[in-house]
């Protein structure tokens, strides 16, 4: 499976593997979110680029860490609740993108996760 990959995309994918594994939960959120991060910023450089099968690729990466942070969220109501509809919208932005791309729409919200990302890390 590793060879029709490209050797970049197979070393970012063991390296993705090797931190899930080792993570503790909050640890996992910060993989996700970076791994949200990096797929919306390549989202928005293969479409600069007319690099389609790229764009698709990397926005798949980002629908599935939106997957996993929405498994993730304690659904004793408080915050989670919140973090439901923050989630919810974004994957419905990933997928409306999917089908008509919008690079300002996901270069937003990769700030707004960068920006999340940061506030959790300080605290």
């Amino acid at each position: 499976m590793l060879l029709q990959q490209s050797p970049h995309e197979a070393y970012r994918r063991v390296d993705f593997d090797a931190r899930v594994n080792s993570a503790k939960p909050a640890e996992l959120v910060h993989v996700c979110y970076e791994h949200l991060i990096g797929a919306l910023g390549t989202a928005i450089h293969a479409n600069q680029n007319g690099d389609n099968g790229l764009k698709s690729r990397s926005m798949t990466r980002a629908l599935t860490a939106i997957t996993a942070l929405q498994m993730g969220v304690s659904q004793d109501g408080g915050m989670g609740d919140a973090l439901n509809q923050f989630y919810a919208a974004a994957r419905r932005t990933i997928l409306d993108c999917a089908i008509s791309f919008d690079a300002k729409q996901i270069a937003t919200m990769r700030t707004d996760f960068t920006e999340i990302s940061q506030a959790l890390k300080g605290s």
